[in-house]
């Protein structure tokens, strides 16, 4: 009786984490803010994602790049998969926040990793980037164009055409994701740390015209909730979630002076992003890329 009890513990326990505290993702992987990946992918027919009424996938954080590195934190079952409980010095969140990936996306380590190597492109390669990424669809969470394939063989079944597939996979850039993909991955991936990232520019108190004075390329008008990323003196890219319209949104150009006015009848700009008090109203200039 008693070898029949540990066969069965053997069979149905599932291993520490700590066996192998460390995971490197292998490809594209998307992390979640729950355990439950089947809950939103595939769904009971193997066909359908799960998503809100602005068709997006609220329960995604982040698409972290191959080489991600994780710090594995625990471990539960989805199915027949395994899911770790993560962290990543590439999404930092709060301490009761928890962060989830599909272990078939990561290769186990015994020892830590070395961080993902990144390098930082040419001003002009990260403008073409973004420039590439015009008609982009809004995707919450998402930082990679075109998706995440993987997805396709771990979690959907049969014949899907090629537009429900993009849906499927991810594919798309919410407006973070749009300044991540374009530097490789160097930025950093939340707005809540892109508000303080580089360098203030001094716009407290301005004109349209006097902060577009200001202005140079690869910009960022930000706060914490959005960035908006200067192209030229005349033009801003960014990716806008406009639940109700066509696509919901998705990465668009206006011109820069058009879109400041916007920005200005509800928020006031602030030489630095306020760290208590009123934050709803304020946007900030920060100056990331130096040549």
């Amino acid at each position: 009786m008693r070898t029949l009890l540990l066969v069965l513990c053997a069979c149905c326990c599932s291993v520490p984490a700590d066996a192998a505290p460390y995971g490197v993702a292998r490809s594209a992987a998307p992390v979640l803010n729950t355990p439950a990946f089947r809950t939103i992918f595939g769904g009971p027919d193997a066909k359908t994602l799960k998503t809100d009424r602005c068709g997006q996938v609220r329960e995604l954080e982040f698409i972290a790049l191959p080489g991600t590195v994780f710090s594995i934190r625990g471990e539960s079952r989805d199915g027949a998969a395994t899911v770790f409980r993560v962290e990543t010095d590439d999404y930092p969140m709060p301490a009761e926040a928890k962060l989830y990936v599909d272990s078939r996306f990561i290769e186990l380590r015994e020892e830590k990793p070395l961080p993902r190597a990144r390098k930082l492109p040419p001003a002009a390669e990260i403008i073409n980037a973004l420039k590439a990424s015009i008609g982009s669809p809004y995707v919450w969470g998402g930082n990679l164009q075109g998706g995440v394939v993987g997805l396709m063989d771990l979690f959907y079944g049969g014949a899907v055409p090629a537009a429900a597939r993009r849906e499927l996979t991810l594919a798309g850039l919410d407006c973070s994701g749009l300044l991540y993909q374009a530097t490789g991955g160097w930025t950093p991936r939340n707005t809540s740390q892109l508000v303080s990232f580089g360098k203030a520019v001094p716009v407290a108190g301005k004109s349209p015209e006097h902060i577009i004075a200001e202005l140079e390329p690869l910009d960022l008008i930000v706060w914490n909730g959005h960035v908006i990323i200067v192209l030229d003196r005349n033009t801003v890219i960014e990716s806008r979630l406009q639940c109700g319209k066509q696509g919901n949104g998705g990465v668009v150009t206006t011109a820069l002076r058009q879109r400041l006015v916007e920005i200005l009848r509800t928020r006031r700009p602030a030489d630095q992003w306020p760290s208590v008090g009123r934050q709803r109203d304020v946007f900030v200039v920060r100056r990331w890329f130096v040549p």
